[in-house]
């Protein structure tokens, strides 16, 4: 029998979630353990499975470090990052800098923090150059530091785009853009939603795919 957490709550449904090697089931008040074992092990090869890949993206993540001479991607290039002396840090002449010294950790926390700034500005210039192009105009842009979306579109046409964008390439940072302006003429994914997409943008799928792939990096990469 594999070894779980059991989480009860007024759902209606059970469900499995696993994460960083650990599996969770979240389960109605009124189900008796007995028929949640009997769902977990009829789970078992499925569970099996996602436990091997969430230990492994784990180890990846935690192995993962920053130093000195190492590089970071900004906007789908690489730069290295380098100790400056003094207390400032950030991205100028093609470099990250920082103070000296730092712990691998620190090293990585100021890195995440020049990222919002960078993010901050370079996005709001985008949007603001795809607005004109669309005819839209966003009454707030804002950025946040979601881990699942890349950004999001408020039915009160705020956008908010994740800061984690910033190390997207150029391409797929105006394509998320794109996507959420749409959203301001159509507040769904429906087939017009797409032809408006499409119209800016007639390779979105690829672009899609290829933010897939860099969302499973920036997950073993701990970002």
């Amino acid at each position: 029998m594999i070894t779980y957490t059991l989480i009860r709550s007024n759902r209606k449904t059970l469900a499995l979630h696993i994460k960083n090697g650990i599996v969770e089931a979240r389960a109605p008040l009124h189900l008796s353990t007995k028929e949640i074992d009997k769902f977990v092990l009829s789970k078992d090869k499925w569970i099996k499975s996602k436990l091997s890949k969430s230990i492994e993206i784990k180890a990846k993540r935690e192995s993962f470090k920053l130093q000195y001479g190492d590089k970071l991607t900004y906007r789908g290039n690489e730069y290295p990052i380098i100790a400056k002396t003094g207390n400032r840090a950030g991205f100028e002449n093609g470099v990250f800098f920082m103070p000296p010294d730092l712990s691998s950790y620190h090293i990585k926390f100021t890195c995440e923090c020049v990222y919002k700034l960078l993010a901050r500005y370079d996005i709001t210039q985008k949007v603001k150059h795809f607005s004109k192009l669309m005819n839209v105009k966003p009454i707030a842009i804002k950025i946040n530091s979601a881990k699942t979306r890349w950004g999001s579109c408020s039915t009160r046409k705020t956008l908010n785009f994740s800061w984690r964008l910033i190390i997207a390439d150029d391409d797929l940072i105006d394509y998320v853009i794109v996507h959420e302006l749409a959203h301001m003429m159509q507040m769904n994914h429906s087939d017009k939603f797409y032809d408006i997409v499409e119209k800016m943008m007639p390779d979105y799928k690829s672009r899609e795919k290829r933010l897939k792939e860099l969302q499973k990096r920036l997950v073993q990469e701990g970002w």
